[in-house]
């Protein structure tokens, strides 16, 4: 896969840019949790080229990157970010998507909708406190394999809104989300995350909006993930049902 190995995280942090994105920070709505169902890794392939990646937010603790979307006024995201934990602990904290509403920001529900041998579908609603709720239904799926260091865990995600809820009264639906996460051994208790999404945020938002949001959104989700990754219960989840064949 050409965005593994390494490769897309040097070619990424020796372009870095001038002028980073304004410091204005609009309210996350949606997009820090589009990301979270249970551990859907998969190197993410896009029509674009790596080159076309540009640094958003130089950040000591998350870079942001962000790059045209063909076709659209929204931005896709890619966020690179280091969390003190073993890559089996950080994925357990994401598989723990049923009890997103407990630790995850404007979460409100979490419900799973089907479970098949390399995939599931999964419904989330977020309650944001600045406009109306907004909710969407994912099909993810994801991979793992032994390197030196550990386990590498990649996922994918897209919509799957038609296997879900119906739309409700008062609930925004989010059509747009599709993105990853690739979680890979920086040695024996350390992991370097990799985020990518691409979505809108449901309703008429403007897209300058929308791409703040995710960047804010982004911000907010490595925050959760850390802070969340502390308790033990993770650090003691059995790798064994995370561990499909290799890709």
């Amino acid at each position: 896969m050409g965005l593994e190995n390494g490769h897309l995280l040097w070619r990424l942090r020796a372009k870095r840019v001038s002028s980073p994105m304004p410091r204005r920070i609009f309210p996350a709505l949606i997009s820090l949790f589009l990301a979270g169902f249970p551990t859907v890794f998969a190197a993410d392939e896009s029509t674009n080229k790596d080159g076309d990646w540009k640094l958003a937010v130089p950040d000591k603790d998350v870079e942001i990157y962000s790059r045209p979307h063909p076709g659209s006024p929204l931005k896709e995201f890619r966020a690179v970010g280091s969390i003190d934990a073993p890559t089996n602990a950080v994925c357990a904290v994401i598989d723990d998507f049923q009890n997103y509403p407990k630790f995850m920001p404007s979460v409100a529900e979490c419900r799973l909708i089907k479970r098949d041998s390399d995939s599931i579908v999964g419904y989330q609603r977020l309650s944001p406190k600045v406009c109306a709720d907004r909710d969407y239904t994912l099909r993810v799926s994801k991979k793992a394999w032994p390197v030196p260091d550990g386990l590498v865990y990649t996922s994918r995600w897209s919509p799957a809104n038609e296997l879900g809820p119906p739309e409700q009264k008062g609930v925004v639906r989010v059509k747009i989300c599709e993105g990853s996460w690739r979680l890979e051994p920086e040695g024996p208790t350390k992991t370097l995350a990799t985020y990518s999404i691409y979505t809108d945020s449901g309703g008429a938002i403007p897209s300058f909006v929308g791409n703040h949001i995710n960047v804010s959104g982004i911000r907010r989700l490595f925050v959760a993930l850390r802070k969340q990754v502390k308790d033990p219960k993770y650090a003691a989840a059995s790798t064994a049902s995370s561990m499909p064949a290799r890709p």
